[in-house]
């Protein structure tokens, strides 16, 4: 894990961690996937982990007093019983196949989304059945893939929420679902020695992007912030969906063009 290439996308990675964790979560979805032009994916998950707990704090400060309790409640207990899943199965599922699901849930849900007459974009209630399980689907997502982002805004965005709260709850879910996310991935050798020692060069790093998503969260137009985070919704998806399927990463493909 040397060499300034390596350290090129990392740096890349970093601020783009500490970005999602500002209240952009849906651009946490490309860490990996940029770390992967250097290092494997598997590799790049355990490196990057303890990345995210620790921008998480700055994140968590950032929205301490903008969440929503009880879809933050329901997300939490929906993602740790994904992620004891996932834990539990590891071995035995593809993750190209979640992969593949993952992308399939996000294009379809951008879609409707993008396509649907204003009329039927009524607010809806954030009820413990649907939200236990997207936010179960999205803690077994996050635990195989790092994509746990798709299906949790699959309930989330139909809730109407504000959009610093719907930012902060973000925030909150995944910071919590990061940190129990570091014992399995510790019992699983995904973080060593040496890759803590490298991460803990990435952190200040991702800290000081963290502030950067809040003032992007807090000065975009709400229309135009959650036209944005659809977009970025569907584009993602429609990368995971080539991931899975093909085994290539389609927007780093993209780049490659013009490399």
């Amino acid at each position: 894990m040397q060499g300034w290439e390596f350290w090129t996308v990392a740096v890349i990675a970093a601020f783009l961690t500490g970005v999602s964790k500002g209240g952009l979560p849906l651009v946490g979805a490309l860490v990996v996937p940029v770390m992967s032009l250097a290092i494997s994916p598997v590799a790049a998950a355990g490196l990057m982990l303890p990345v995210y707990v620790v921008s998480d704090w700055f994140g968590l400060y950032a929205y301490r007093k903008e969440f929503d309790k009880r879809v933050l409640a329901i997300a939490c207990a929906g993602m740790t019983i994904g992620v004891g899943v996932g834990w539990s199965i590891a071995h035995y599922i593809p993750e190209d196949w979640v992969t593949a699901l993952v992308g399939t849930i996000a294009v379809a849900f951008s879609l409707n989304t993008l396509l649907r007459k204003p009329a039927s974009a009524s607010p809806q209630k954030a009820t413990l059945g649907k939200g236990m399980v997207w936010c179960t689907i999205a803690g077994f997502t996050s635990f195989v893939s790092h994509t746990g982002g798709p299906p949790y805004q699959v309930w989330t965005l139909p809730l109407g929420l504000r959009k610093a709260v719907f930012a902060g709850t973000s925030t909150i879910a995944f910071a919590y679902i990061n940190a129990v996310k570091l014992v399995p991935y510790y019992f699983l050798g995904q973080i060593t020695l040496s890759s803590l020692e490298t991460a803990a060069v990435l952190m200040p790093v991702a800290a000081a992007s963290v502030y950067f998503g809040v003032w992007a969260v807090r000065r975009l137009p709400e229309a135009l912030f959650f036209r944005i985070v659809t977009w970025s919704l569907l584009v993602i998806g429609a990368d995971l969906i080539g991931r899975g399927v093909t085994g290539v990463e389609p927007i780093m493909a993209l780049f490659g063009l013009f490399a």
